[in-house]
């Protein structure tokens, strides 16, 4: 395999997730502040005042750090989008990822580099000439196949298209995470149906609901294999991730800026893998399908490739929440840390916990953690059992507080 740059493009929709991204090997992060990003309601998003230690941490980590401003901008969003473009210039934000022509047009006047995002829809290399006086990456449509892809990444270098850097125009795919019934596109189903628009970042997810098709006239209601029938499978490369580098792509995106920190990390660390693995030509059969354990083993709805295969749509979920094979279950928040032996103290608020019971510790500086509890220590003694209302101890290298998270691993392969 050639020796080329690849990045991977993690999302933060949390510091825990940063950290967690940046643990795993992640060369970059997406994030999104305020109400101007897609995640505004499905995750909770860093305000203003956090892009200043957003960009440090990425600095301090040797990562780049690019925020999304990729909602439809109406009149009144533009007071704050120019806000939030000074504090980018201000703290060096590496990009922004934008489809809306008034973000483009600001960034290319204040000097910030941007990405073109997804929603603009990019389908073909006469798009990627129009965009590229003022982008240095190009998102690339999801409903493209690898075969059109792997065109376009050709065409770049056969016409020499550079962005606004003077370098050649970088292409990024999306290649692991949750997809839209709309993929690419602006969707209007929240907007319809509860006056939310997803198109600013309020999507209220109806297509992942179940649904009944029924005959208006007769009353006849119509059978049909899956009630989820707009909610599709999450996209799942990594078993054809050699196609996807051999077709020229240059940024491989995770989505999830509304998942958690196990989510994060380990996708991230399985593609970092995969990556490495491809570049020294040890991309095995056996190794994609212990990436694809730790894989389904967190959030996911299904996997498929989405439309790179050439696939036509067709691959719903079949069930409305996860299919993880692990499961986690909240206990308990971080209270005190003990600096001289490095012990954590965690107040038990739910559920209980057993000696040999598998735990993730999710936190800012930590990202996450996983431990097996093969000595338990609760109140201060050895114990076999911790319940609600109980301090529970445990060895970490982090300083606890109470924005440190305590979860219980259950996987579901065991009651199978």
């Amino acid at each position: 395999m050639k020796n080329v740059k690849i990045e991977i493009l993690s999302p933060a929709g949390s510091f825990e997730a940063m950290q967690a991204a940046i643990n795993a090997g992640a060369n970059a992060i997406y994030f999104g502040v305020e109400q101007l990003n897609m995640r505004t309601v499905s995750s909770s998003p860093f305000s203003i005042e956090d892009i200043k230690q957003v960009s440090s941490i990425a600095k301090a980590n040797n990562i780049k750090a690019y925020l999304t401003l990729n909602t439809v901008m109406y009149e009144h969003d533009m007071q704050l989008l120019n806000i939030i473009l000074k504090k980018v210039k201000e703290h060096k934000i590496d990009a922004v990822i934008a489809a809306d022509f008034a973000v483009i047009g600001a960034c290319k006047e204040m000097g910030i580099p941007l990405h073109v995002s997804t929603q603009a829809n990019i389908s073909n290399i006469d798009a990627v000439q129009f965009f590229a006086p003022y982008s240095d990456v190009v998102v690339l449509a999801r409903e493209l196949t690898l075969k059109q892809v792997a065109h376009i990444c050709n065409e770049i270098k056969r016409r020499d298209i550079r962005g606004i850097s003077g370098e050649l125009i970088k292409v990024e795919i999306f290649v692991h995470g949750a997809l839209c019934m709309a993929v690419s596109g602006k969707c209007y189903l929240s907007l319809h149906e509860q006056n939310a628009a997803a198109n600013r970042g309020a999507c209220t997810q109806n297509c992942r609901r179940s649904y009944t098709v029924i005959d208006k006239e007769s009353g006849f209601e119509l059978e049909i294999d899956n009630e989820y029938i707009m909610s599709p499978k999450d996209l799942c490369t990594i078993n054809v991730l050699d196609q996807i580098i051999d077709a020229g792509v240059a940024v491989l995106k995770i989505e999830g800026r509304s998942k958690g920190a196990d989510y994060v990390h380990e996708v991230t660390a399985c593609y970092r893998e995969a990556v490495e693995a491809i570049m020294q030509n040890s991309f095995t059969q056996d190794k994609i399908d212990n990436w694809m354990k730790r894989l389904e083993a967190v959030y996911n709805r299904g996997f498929w490739e989405g439309y790179y295969l050439g696939r036509k749509l067709g691959e719903w979920t079949q069930n409305p929440g996860s299919a993880a094979t692990d499961k986690k279950i909240y206990l308990g928040k971080g209270t005190k840390y003990y600096s001289k032996v490095k012990v954590g103290e965690f107040l038990i608020e739910a559920g209980q916990i057993k000696k040999g019971d598998s735990l993730l510790i999710m936190g800012p500086a930590l990202g996450m953690q996983k431990m097996t509890m093969e000595t338990l220590v609760v109140n201060g003694e050895e114990n076999v059992l911790g319940e609600k209302g109980d301090l529970l101890t445990l060895p970490i290298d982090i300083k606890i507080t109470p924005a440190y998270k305590i979860y219980k691993l259950i996987s579901t392969l065991q009651n199978a």
